[in-house]
């Protein structure tokens, strides 16, 4: 498979791209592929899609050139051995999602691979590795929960220094590796078994993988990461209906867009 080139990329490393999708993403998918290649500052060697079986999603993954994954290879576990709801809500699915994501490392072949939202768009031009070091983009507010799972995870507070959840994040394969086997060392349980179990199934928003690996790294090396305001601007549209004026003009003011299909991860959550 040839390497998707773009502006100013000679001299970065090659990094894969992972997106976990469903057929619901269909809106968002092609416009987040494209603009990856458009957009990302890396020479990209392979595109992933995770997702359930789903002929749409494979015949998108031929004319794009990307790679389906079934999700059901990706982990000995399936959706239906998460058990995360209330009689209001069901987060059974979300976890799952996060759970592959983690495990994106025995999937890509790059050192390096992107971890991108399926509703997330990126409109500017974005480096994930600046002079060896990672760039992590943050926002200013993040979900407590997250960091009281991190907390009994790992034996240790989360640093903190910004929120890391920004629906997209460079993982370097050993350090997401490392971190699992820590999660393995502490709870004597595979990994993805530590996290559920951890999980406060009475909260809606129990864990964060970004968050996780994240302050993590963070840990270990602060001085190895870059950490830059990410700049998302949510939308309730259809992303299709955008046109590329509309998009040029949020361009001076955000860096990526997202299309969620609910409205609380469009704000912070109230104190």
């Amino acid at each position: 498979m040839g390497v998707q080139r773009g502006l100013q990329i000679n001299s970065a490393p090659m990094i894969d791209v992972l997106i976990p999708a469903i057929e619901k993403d269909m809106s968002t998918l092609p416009l987040v592929i494209d603009n990856i290649r458009r957009y990302v500052q890396h020479p990209i060697g392979r595109i992933y899609i995770v997702s359930p079986a789903s002929n749409k999603i494979r015949k998108l993954c031929s004319s794009k050139n990307c790679i389906f994954v079934n999700e059901r290879t990706v982990l000995p576990i399936t959706k239906n051995d998460i058990h995360y709801h209330s009689s209001r809500w069901d987060r059974s699915g979300w976890l799952y999602q996060q759970l592959l994501k983690m495990n994106g490392d025995h999937i890509v072949k790059a050192n390096h691979f992107l971890v991108m939202d399926a509703d997330t768009v990126l409109i500017k031009p974005h480096s994930f590795i600046i002079e060896n070091k990672t760039v992590f983009y943050c926002r200013d507010w993040s979900q407590p929960e997250y960091f009281n799972t991190y907390r009994k995870l790992l034996g240790k507070k989360a640093p903190r220094p910004r929120s890391f959840v920004t629906h997209y994040m460079l993982f370097e394969k050993s350090k997401l590796s490392a971190l699992k086997k820590k999660i393995e060392a502490i709870h004597q349980l595979p990994w993805y078994k530590a996290v559920i179990s951890n999980i406060n199934k009475k909260k809606q928003f129990g864990f964060s993988e970004y968050e996780t690996y994240a302050n993590f790294m963070y840990t270990k090396s602060p001085g190895s990461m870059i950490l830059k305001s990410a700049m998302n601007k949510s939308l309730n549209i259809n992303a299709s209906s955008l046109k590329e004026q509309e998009i040029r003009k949020l361009a001076l003011k955000y860096r990526s867009l997202s299309f969620h299909k609910r409205k609380i991860y469009s704000k912070a959550p109230k104190a």
